[in-house]
């Protein structure tokens, strides 16, 4: 099996009114714990005003380069690939199909949110939380190719990263926590994050995950369903039943 670990350095958190500026790949085989290959290129942009969180000046994107050559490179090393992996693979994703960069059309597997590490006690780690806990040297961060190479280098000192991928890959649902205000830090420990619009604590789970939650959640799915068959109101009627399920 061969995995695809991809990074993105941008401007900005959207390709509506950003623009990726940075990609890196690695090739990795899981048979053998062993990089296959790997590249990195800029995309050219007139501005980049993170420029002090990612190091990459604007002008440095349109400085002679063999750009075209490092995405053909990219696709060809993307082909052998069973799967794409990437830390966060929600904002990385967003960035293909856009622009100069077409789509990647394996299944995504998130390292943030989809593989349970054994090796860290948290929730949605940081890559530099992650490549602490496996002992891999931090000595970067914020360039695309140095963050596939930490994930690659965890990925060679797991013993059980087949089973880890193939956890990662059953099929998540969407559960809301059912938690009053004064126990919302249960669901913050537990990785829920706060929907403002709907206002609830949410988080994709697998079946075996919910069973080792020491508070009630409710599948949103079935929820909304049970919901939408005339019980679903305007927006106010929504919130207030949404406030009433979690002090049940």
């Amino acid at each position: 099996m061969n995995l695809f670990i991809v990074d993105t350095e941008t401007t900005g958190l959207s390709p509506a009114d950003s623009r990726c500026i940075e990609v890196g790949g690695i090739l990795f085989s899981v048979d053998d714990r062993a990089v296959l290959g790997q590249c990195s290129f800029l995309l050219p942009a007139d501005e980049n005003p993170v420029a002090h969180i990612n190091g990459i000046r604007a002008e440095l994107t349109k400085r002679p380069q063999a750009a075209r050559s490092g995405l053909e490179y990219f696709y060809a090393l993307a082909k052998h690939a069973n799967y794409v992996v990437a830390h966060n693979a929600d904002f990385d994703q967003q960035w293909f199909g856009q622009g100069a960069l077409p789509a990647l059309t394996q299944q995504w597997i998130c390292t943030m949110d989809d593989v349970d590490w054994p090796r860290i006690n948290r929730t949605r780690p940081s890559v530099m939380h992650l490549a602490v806990a496996y002992g891999v040297p931090v000595w970067a961060a914020h360039r695309a190719l140095t963050d596939c190479i930490y994930l690659a280098q965890v990925m060679e000192r797991e013993p059980d990263l087949e089973l880890l991928i193939a956890n990662a890959l059953e099929p998540k649902k969407t559960y809301m926590a059912l938690v009053s205000y004064e126990d919302r830090q249960k669901a913050k420990d537990a990785g829920f994050r706060w929907d403002g619009e709907q206002r609830r604590w949410l988080r994709k789970l697998r079946d075996y995950q919910v069973s080792d939650l020491n508070f009630d959640v409710r599948e949103v799915a079935a929820w909304l369903s049970r919901e939408s068959e005339g019980h679903l109101g305007n927006g106010t009627h929504w919130a207030r039943r949404l406030q009433q399920e979690a002090e049940r």
